[in-house]
């Protein structure tokens, strides 16, 4: 058994890295799905069913437990295959396998409240909110998850998604440094326009933006904190496999990757940012 990691392309090798790192002994299967890569732009059927057909992937591969590491695919289908097509899919596999995503960890990260608190609504005015801003794909901000969730929890916390239609496609095609910061520039000045001001803190809502997080560090003021989701992530999985002994993750060390689209070395961008030479093989 294994622990499948799913993105639309090498964008949750972010998370993936750190899932590594925090279970060093657990094998691991990533998926890209770089023939129709980016899911930013898709409808959302068609990011439903490239998702299910991604997960299926994985649990014939030997994964137990598949982690949506894509934002996309996380805030569009990952309730749709929980509650409308796992139950069936995991009664005629005839072992237990579970999808679990990426924005329930950083919900909990950036509000501090676990995914069942439901908080009072206070009847005072509060004079300062924390303003959040949220750097995403359009589909994720047009799901206004991360503004409806938060706002469930916290009410002293203001929440505005950016989105960066082209970001994860530029970062997926290996585009060079100079074109990415001025995207990333154009983006982080588009929200400060819009708000007045700097958010106070920001969440990177799409795994691809932490391989140039060091260019949003720059765009925004210094000293601004990041809500990573990879460190979240691993933290809540890891927690999760302690209560769920029922999803094996292995104990071989294994690391697989595999690609819908053109097996072989990925880009120098991908490569810097993994630390080492990195070749997929044909899903």
């Amino acid at each position: 058994m294994a622990i499948g990691v799913f993105d639309s392309g090498v964008g949750g090798l972010s998370v993936h890295h750190t899932l590594v790192d925090r279970m060093p002994a657990a094998d691991f299967i990533y998926l890209a799905d770089q023939a129709h890569t980016p899911y930013g732009g898709r409808p959302g059927e068609e990011i439903v069913t490239l998702t299910r057909a991604g997960c299926e992937r994985l649990f014939d591969a030997g994964a137990s437990l598949v982690i949506l590491a894509c934002n996309t695919a996380s805030a569009i289908a990952l309730r749709r295959l929980q509650q409308t097509w796992l139950p069936g899919y995991r009664k005629a596999l005839g072992r237990p396998v579970n999808v679990l995503g990426i924005i329930v960890p950083t919900i909990e990260a950036a509000t501090g409240r676990p995914w069942q608190h439901e908080v009072e609504r206070r009847a005072e005015k509060i004079e300062k909110l924390d303003v959040l801003g949220i750097f995403c794909t359009s589909a994720t901000a047009n799901s206004r998850v991360y503004e409806i969730e938060i706002d469930k929890r916290r009410d002293d916390v203001a929440v505005f998604c950016e989105p960066c239609p082209t970001l994860a496609g530029l970062i997926e095609k290996g585009a060079g440094a100079v074109e990415l910061a001025t995207v990333v520039e154009k983006h982080v000045e588009a929200l400060r326009a819009r708000l007045g001001r700097h958010p106070d803190r920001a969440i990177l809502g799409c795994t691809h933006y932490e391989i140039v997080a060091d260019m949003f560090r720059a765009a925004l003021p210094q000293g601004t904190p990041l809500i990573h989701q990879p460190q979240a992530t691993a933290d809540a999985i890891a927690l999760y496999l302690e209560r769920h002994p029922e999803y094996d993750p292995g104990t071989g060390g294994t690391r697989r990757f595999l690609t819908t689209g053109t097996p072989g070395p990925q880009s120098g961008l991908v490569e810097a940012f993994w630390g080492a030479p990195l070749t997929f093989d044909a899903a």
